[in-house]
């Protein structure tokens, strides 16, 4: 079993590398994501590719191999259905829950994982539109996009929530903008960096900065 600092690095590079688009990782943002000095972040993706993990290339980057790439979903499936499980079941907010899972995530048997995932029914989405990995590693991708990006007058719902820090969250839930909540782009604004929203079946006026517009992803209801 690897060690919880093998999987946070594991995880936390497959991330940046879905964020971005790109296979190819820099250091500095593992370094960045981790809370550690380049120096440190670099001896440890070192020790990855020594493991097999991850192929490191100097001044170059980083980006996981087939078993990197096979160990990340698998903690990405069971951060994401600890997540659920504690919201569902236990009742907790959608803004408590990733510092609980962070942790858990790494005590967690496989055979507790799979009793979680059949007392939830699979589910493939975590509270936050995540998807979840299945047991396989299969991780499916809906198609969706950020209120910056998406058509204006389109009937969409929100799907996913790209960013778990508390405060926004809560702030998110404040504004109505829920999973599943049905909205329409009105109006986007560069020069004051706003969009403008009619939420809900009242089409009740909101206007987000473009900073949290990027964060909220929608597909079309």
């Amino acid at each position: 079993m690897a060690s919880s600092t093998v999987e946070d690095y594991i995880k936390h590079i497959y991330l940046i590398s879905e964020k971005s688009g790109k296979d190819q990782v820099s250091m500095g943002s593992v370094a960045e994501a981790l809370g550690v000095v380049p120096g440190t972040a670099t001896t440890m993706v070192k020790a990855l590719a020594d493991a097999g993990l991850v192929d490191y290339a100097p001044r170059v980057g980083v980006h996981l191999t087939v078993h990197g790439r096979k160990l990340a979903l698998h903690v990405l499936r069971r951060h994401r259905l600890i997540e659920q499980f504690l919201v569902e079941v236990l009742g907790f907010d959608w803004s408590e829950v990733h510092e609980e899972a962070e942790c858990m995530e790494h005590v967690v048997s496989d055979l507790l994982l799979e009793r979680i995932d059949q007392y939830l029914g699979h589910p493939t989405e975590d509270p936050h539109g995540d998807p979840i990995p299945s047991a396989a590693g299969e991780l499916l991708h809906g198609n969706s996009e950020s209120l910056v990006a998406c058509s204006l007058d389109m009937q969409l719902s929100v799907a996913r929530i790209t960013d778990q820090d508390p405060d926004f969250l809560q702030y998110i839930a404040s504004a109505g903008l829920n999973l599943g909540v049905s909205l329409r782009v009105v109006a986007r604004n560069l020069s004051s960096e706003s969009v403008s929203l009619e939420v809900g079946p009242t089409n009740e006026s909101l206007t987000l900065g473009l900073g949290a517009a990027a964060k909220v992803l929608v597909r079309g209801s």
